[in-house]
């Protein structure tokens, strides 16, 4: 979870941990456990647990392969969790033998699961799926502990393909970065799709809060004037709400989402861009109005991009940011409603992610359009997040570059998108500066590491804490668990050493203390701090803040004393 690049980019080159995640009361691994991703740069944990699937061959739409799932383990666990899920153009043609529950199938494909019992050594299921649409697809397995939710007692692999539609066409990969809207109803594949029925005009999209980009045209249009309106959503799965064998189905509008209006006037004319906006900040709608050129314009079509104005975007691995672009209207002659449009399922979790940040930037604690007071509008720097299908390259935030990285199913849990924000967010508190971290890799939230990493990894769990306002996290595969302590809780060390301790205790001062964490905020855009210490001791007395007995209070109520 934790921002490896952040707390060793000063330091030393970060080590295969520095991706380590919550948890509390779960055991240590067995003391040599080496199981990582495969790609060599990762900074996903160390673990005891590892999950690797694969195809036989790649099969085209009605055609069977293999699926091969290897589960290894370098420690016993008493209850395994393993899970499989395969996207709509797949299906489990033979799983017998495998040991498998009954699949469940809804939008987006099927799931099955079961528990095994493992001792060191490696265990393998496998089962026949069968392709039954083209298209990109990406199948997923996870395993993970249930009795002790830990990224360091768990193992994330996917396969992606492009199914084709004849003998020998599917492809490895899944391109997904531009591409069409998923469609507003799933039918089951080899069905009709129901005639579309005219939807009403939604609501006028209101004027996005907070992100410098074009505005939506607001709900009345000049005379003359062509508008094309509707709602952008998306359709995702989420940890929060969610277990190690399902997560929770989400369809939910995208907030304040850039998005443009194309258009060729004529059938002979060069593609233009006709009106510019965002989605709107309470429900996802859209309204882009233009003046035609001619009686009828020939082809309009909108497009929506993971950038929200300038403050903040999802991109690729190679930059770019995701788009989504609905099918033309042809000879357009008055204002269209397209109703309902969903974010293509191969991007689900970029828009997830885009999507997750508004909840960060809706209550950032900060008085300008910035993310951080110590920037001044016009002059502001973007949060910036990386992801892709299969992405083991996460889950960090690195000074140097100030860009956050996500493994492949980082964005299902809003609580690790808001902690990587949370390292990013500070950064831009100092201007760019970082405190010299020490004892950060490996970290783990419920243990001790040292005041510094306390202080680093304190925030950004604290920021994720205020922004969901609870204290439980959650992982990508639907694992969770609740940090919520005092004085009395086991499984959790003492400490401003210890970053659950601190996290707790900084939501404590914001909400009980400080009514909030503007003033807080504004303070760190004034002054450094490399500990809790300092924050608490040194700065909070210098700007006003409370550090008096209610406050020690808190502080002595997670194990913190001054």
């Amino acid at each position: 979870m934790a921002g490896a690049g952040v707390c060793l980019a000063a330091v030393v080159v970060p080590s295969a941990f520095a991706g380590g995640s919550p948890q509390a009361g779960s055991p240590a691994p067995a003391g040599t456990c080496t199981i990582r991703p495969a790609e060599k740069n990762s900074e996903a944990p160390l673990s005891c647990l590892g999950v690797t699937a694969s195809l036989d061959h790649l099969p085209a739409v009605g055609e069977q392969a293999t699926l091969t799932v290897d589960v290894k383990a370098q420690t016993d666990v008493k209850r395994a969790g393993l899970s499989l899920q395969l996207p709509p153009a797949l299906r489990i043609s033979d799983g017998a033998g495998a040991g498998l529950a009954a699949p469940t199938t809804d939008t987006f494909g099927q799931r099955t699961s079961r528990t095994l019992a493992l001792t060191p050594g490696t265990r393998t299921v496998k089962l026949k799926v069968k392709a039954v649409a083209a298209g990109p697809a990406q199948i997923q397995a996870d395993i993970s502990d249930i009795d002790h939710p830990d990224p360091r007692r768990a193992g994330h692999d996917s396969v992606e393909l492009t199914v084709g539609k004849t003998n020998g066409s599917s492809d490895k990969g899944m391109s997904v970065t531009k591409a069409r809207p998923a469609p507003v109803h799933h039918p089951a594949p080899g069905t009709r799709k129901a005639r579309p029925v005219a939807p009403k005009a939604p609501a006028p999209a209101p004027a996005a809060s907070g992100p410098a980009a074009p505005r939506a045209a607001g709900p009345a249009r000049a005379d003359g004037q062509i508008c094309i309106s509707g709602t952008y959503r998306n359709r995702f799965q989420s940890s929060e709400g969610g277990s190690w064998n399902g997560k929770a189905n989400r369809d939910e509008p995208v907030h304040n989402a850039n998005v443009t209006l194309w258009g060729r006037p004529t059938a002979n004319s060069g593609t233009q861009k006709l009106a510019t906006g965002m989605t709107g900040n309470n429900n996802g709608s859209f309204n882009l109005c233009y003046t035609p050129t001619t009686s009828v314009t020939s082809k309009v079509w909108v497009e929506f991009q993971t950038r929200a104005g300038q403050s903040w975007s999802v991109v690729d691995g190679n930059g770019r940011p995701y788009t989504t672009a609905t099918y033309s209207q042809d000879n357009v002659s008055g204002s269209t409603s397209l109703g309902n449009v969903y974010a293509n399922d191969g991007q689900s979790r970029a828009w997830h992610a885009l999507d997750t940040l508004n909840k960060l930037w809706w209550n950032r604690g900060s008085t300008n359009n910035c993310w951080s007071g110590s920037q001044q509008d016009g002059h502001c720097t973007p949060i910036t997040v990386q992801w892709y299908p299969g992405s083991t390259d996460g889950t960090y935030w690195t000074v140097n570059e100030d860009k956050i990285h996500l493994a492949d199913n980082d964005p299902d849990a809003e609580h690790t998108v808001v902690h990587e924000a949370g390292h990013a967010l500070m950064g831009k508190l100092y201007k760019g500066w970082w405190p010299n971290v020490s004892n950060c890799s490996p970290h783990y939230v419920s243990r001790t590491s040292s005041t510094s990493c306390g202080w680093t990894e304190g925030f950004a769990n604290a920021v994720a804490f205020h922004t969901f306002n609870d204290t439980t996290y959650y992982w990508g595969n639907g694992s969770s668990q609740n940090l919520a302590n005092d004085r009395s809780t086991t499984g959790i060390d003492p400490g401003d050493a210890c970053e659950a301790r601190v996290a707790t205790a900084l939501v404590d001062l914001w909400s009980q203390v400080d009514g909030g964490w503007l003033k807080s905020n504004t303070m760190m855009t004034k002054t450094r701090q490399s500990s809790f210490r300092e924050y608490f001791v040194t700065d909070r007395p210098d700007y006003g803040l409370d550090s008096g007995s209610t406050a020690r209070n808190i502080l002595y109520n997670h194990t913190i004393q001054y």
